[in-house]
């Protein structure tokens, strides 16, 4: 298990394929698939598709989806880290966590770590994230780590309108 991000209650860490039940559960989660999407992983061999995605990502980026854990139990409750997509100029944050473990502040706590982590060690000159427009939750979550609303955006083919974020003003 590579260890990314530490932060005073979380680790961060490389998914590996023995996290392939907790992407299965997490990736078919109802708030997972109304706020992000089907990702088509429905049983454990999708699973590890999506790990071995991530895992090449690591590798050529040095950035992906890491699974966070709680510190104090080890516990997986999400996933948190950057995402490269061909519709967006720059990498934006990405993150989901079970229901059980919302409201309270691990997600901006992982974000802002993240955030930290792209704009430090990574270097990325820019961070953006985007997100439903019904999605109360997640807004407030990118408004807390500093990151500052944009336009709306669609991504690709996609007809749905997107909040996009941004650290910086552009």
């Amino acid at each position: 298990m590579v260890t990314v991000i530490e932060t005073e209650r979380l680790t961060l860490v490389e998914l590996t394929p023995t996290d392939a039940a907790f992407i299965l559960e997490l990736l078919n989660e109802p708030s997972f698939l109304a706020n992000i999407g089907d990702r088509g992983v429905h049983d454990l061999e999708g699973a590890a598709r999506y790990i071995e995605g991530q895992v090449a990502n690591y590798a050529k980026l040095g950035y992906g989806l890491w699974l966070v854990r709680r510190k104090d139990d080890g516990a997986a409750m999400g996933l948190s880290g950057l995402v490269r997509r061909v519709t967006l100029p720059d990498a934006d944050i990405g993150y989901a966590f079970l229901p059980r473990y919302w409201g309270q502040g691990y997600a901006a706590e992982a974000c802002a770590a993240v955030l930290a982590h792209a704009v430090g060690p990574l270097a990325l000159p820019r961070v953006l994230a985007i997100v439903s427009p019904g999605n109360g939750a997640s807004t407030k979550v990118l408004d807390k780590i500093g990151l500052a609303y944009q336009r709306t955006v669609q991504l690709g083919d996609d007809t749905e309108e997107l909040l996009l974020y941004a650290s910086d003003a552009t």
